[in-house]
């Protein structure tokens, strides 16, 4: 990876989202406006860790305020483009783009949306086009929706480090303890 990015795990009361209600949302902490590159860096290194952190087939969803060219605009370009760049150096990985965020988790509304999709509604990785959104987006869900945000999480690095908040509880340290070990078990594993 050319660039360090963050996510955030998150745990929803709900488990007909993501992988059993939990989710991986980035980047929601360190890169504040991704070209369409560094937004596919950032999709892939996620989905890495949804594969070592969730232990699922990782289903990526590249959000947008447009969903397949409803709108036509710069910023909906950079999530089309950041779409056809991991095809091409992840063809193996499940990702869809651009999507609006009900056609990435709703799989009725996917049907509406997005026939055809790969994910189909069932995105348990959502890629946000800027910090700006991915930020207030995992704070809405974690506030309005009542779920647990761990994080954020940094990847891209050559060896897992987290960072904690001044602010953090005793249980957020436990969280970024595990995960960092778990981080290193699956670098470990891919050696």
């Amino acid at each position: 990876m050319r660039i360090v990015s963050s996510f955030f795990l998150m745990v929803l009361p709900n488990p007909d989202f993501g992988a059993n209600g939990a989710m991986i949302y980035a980047d929601c902490g360190v890169v504040i406006e991704p070209n369409a590159n560094q937004l596919a860096e950032i999709a892939i290194a996620s989905a890495d860790n949804a594969r070592a952190l969730l232990n699922v087939e990782p289903r990526v969803a590249m959000l947008s305020f447009s969903t397949k060219g409803s709108a036509d605009h710069p910023w909906v370009e950079k999530v089309v483009e950041a779409t056809k760049t991991i095809r091409a150096r992840a063809p193996e990985l499940l990702v869809d783009g651009e999507l609006q965020l009900d056609a990435a988790i709703v799989p009725k509304v996917a049907d509406s949306k997005a026939p055809g999709s790969p994910i189909g509604g069932r995105a348990n990785v959502l890629i946000f086009p800027s910090l700006e959104a991915g930020n207030i987006a995992y704070k809405l869900t974690e506030r309005m929706a009542g779920a647990t945000a761990i994080g954020p999480i940094l990847q891209g690095l050559d060896r897992p480090c987290n960072d904690l908040s001044r602010g953090c509880k005793a249980e957020d340290i436990v969280d970024a303890v595990a995960i960092t070990a778990v981080q290193a078990q699956a670098r470990k594993a891919h050696q």
